[in-house]
């Protein structure tokens, strides 16, 4: 196992447990939850990631190497996150378990309401990420005890309440880690080039956050790093559903 660097934590906001049955008492640690998290359920566990960065690969690699790893492929990715996944393939030596979109939606979606319906109104995005996103999730933790987030607070208001640990109720009470909770973008990119961990290059062309390449766009110096998303919302609204309790369309 290689050397880890692991900057100096910042402060936590709010209780690592969202859920004091939750049998945990560590230090809190985004490396020691995912140790416990791996020792516990270890392989009814995986990570969700979206190819922004590989910092929760790294780390996980650092445990044990046969860690799982799943992606939503919504047809609608940017290059370079594919590029990104092809990289981290090559480096970790990672088997993505990629999940697809029905494609009976995808097509009846399309052909009704045409490419671009998200931007007409926010039941028609809902309806998007519905079938791109929150019903393949929804496959893809079946017969899953636990699942891994790259979820952080400082990522808008939507996600300021999110503890280190919580029980995701809607995917029948499943342990939902977000290790990374209580980070902040400094202290990501910090531990990326100390670790020498590749990242998506779409950070290089002023993009603070990255989801599907028509609903994502750069963010101005200065401005809310949630803000290239879906920039014709609500700050409020800024969620595909795979995050939220009480998603609807």
């Amino acid at each position: 196992m290689g050397t880890t660097t692991t900057p100096a934590p910042s402060a936590v906001a709010l209780p690592i447990l969202a859920d004091a049955g939750i049998d945990y008492h560590g230090d809190g640690s985004a490396e020691d939850i995912l140790r416990w998290g791996l020792e516990r359920y270890h392989p009814r566990i995986t990570l969700s990631t979206s190819f922004k960065d590989g910092v929760l690969i790294h780390m996980l690699s650092q445990i044990r190497a046969d860690f799982r790893v799943f992606a939503l492929d919504t047809g609608r990715l940017n290059e370079e996150t594919y590029e990104l996944a092809e990289e981290l393939r090559r480096r970790y030596g990672i088997q993505t378990e990629w999940i697809f979109p029905r494609h009976e939606g995808v097509e009846k979606l399309e052909r009704g309401k045409g490419l671009f319906s998200f931007r007409d109104s926010l039941e028609n995005r809902r309806e998007c990420c519905y079938i791109r996103k929150v019903e393949p999730l929804s496959r893809a933790l079946e017969g899953l005890d636990a699942w891994i987030t790259g979820v952080r607070r400082d990522q808008g208001v939507t996600r300021e309440g999110s503890h280190k640990i919580e029980r995701d109720q809607v995917h029948g009470g499943i342990i939902k880690l977000n290790p990374l909770a209580d980070w902040d973008q400094d202290r990501m990119w910090a531990y990326i080039r100390a670790n020498k961990i590749p990242y998506n290059r779409l950070y290089d062309k002023g993009y603070t956050s990255i989801g599907c390449a028509p609903c994502t766009r750069p963010v101005p110096a200065g401005e809310d790093p949630r803000s290239g998303r879906w920039w014709w919302e609500l700050a409020e609204h800024k969620e595909c559903g795979i995050h939220v309790q009480d998603w609807s369309i």
